[in-house]
């Protein structure tokens, strides 16, 4: 049986509770605040933390999970549960309209991927089914990042050199992805300004989770907080969402 959260360091619930809140930031900012003003930024930037520190946890569940099946169908459910919250929230000027599919979704692909991996035996066959799964993702939030964070953290496995790696590799593509969306847009020092903002949340995710996180889940509440982080996802979005109507 797992281990609970001892004294020293922080533990596995703990650090999804600061992602949770720096994922509601990130959405504040992306529904009420206006592109470029600096609280929009640092909210934005904080909110990266969010989706590296969900596909590292996916990955280190995948390992711990007694059923897989269990695992992705609470995904899956939670994805549909999800989508209108989803769409309500982040609609530009009108009430609701399809905004793509959420994280959520995204998640689930990702275990796929992870399934893929360790199930396919035939080496082509997996990289086509990897190819495939993030090809899919670009119908999702994080679309191609995602997959290609979750594929870092299965490489690196417990090993923290790798880990730490894995992390600068993720905050490195995802500072390039940042970079090509504002060059055209924005002068050179600029772009490179708000590439290097982007990189902060990703960076501090992985100084969470790689000097202080202690491998271990929480001493209290654990079925509470597994529910939790479920379904905190789509009560905010709704939360949101309808004060975002409300105002029109």
């Amino acid at each position: 049986m797992e281990q609970t959260a001892s004294a020293r360091g922080i533990s596995r619930d703990a650090v999804k509770y600061l992602a949770m809140g720096a994922m509601l930031l990130n959405h504040i900012a992306n529904i009420f605040l206006i592109p470029g003003a600096l609280l929009y930024e640092v909210f934005t930037d904080l909110g990266y933390v969010t989706a590296v520190t969900m596909c590292f946890f996916l990955v280190e569940g995948y390992g711990y999970t007694r059923s897989k099946r269990n695992y992705a169908l609470r995904l899956l459910l939670f994805a549909f549960l999800s989508e209108i919250p989803y769409c309500l929230a982040l609609t530009k000027g009108a009430v609701i309209s399809f905004y793509g599919l959420n994280m959520m979704f995204t998640l689930f692909l990702c275990f796929l991927m992870l399934l893929a991996l360790e199930q396919i035996k035939n080496s082509v066959v997996k990289v086509f089914a990897v190819i495939l799964i993030t090809f899919l993702s670009t119908f999702c939030d994080w679309p191609l990042l995602a997959p290609m964070f979750t594929l870092l953290f299965w490489w690196a496995g417990q090993s923290k050199r790798k880990q730490k790696l894995a992390f600068l590799t993720a905050a490195v593509l995802f500072g390039l992805f940042s970079f090509s969306g504002r060059v055209a847009l924005f002068s050179l020092p600029l772009s490179l300004l708000y590439a290097l903002g982007s990189m902060a949340g990703i960076i501090l995710a992985g100084v969470c989770i790689v000097y202080l996180y202690n491998g271990k889940r929480g001493k209290w509440g654990r079925n509470f907080s597994k529910w939790f982080f479920y379904g905190f996802y789509p009560v905010h979005l709704l939360i949101l969402g309808l004060i975002r109507i409300s105002a029109l």
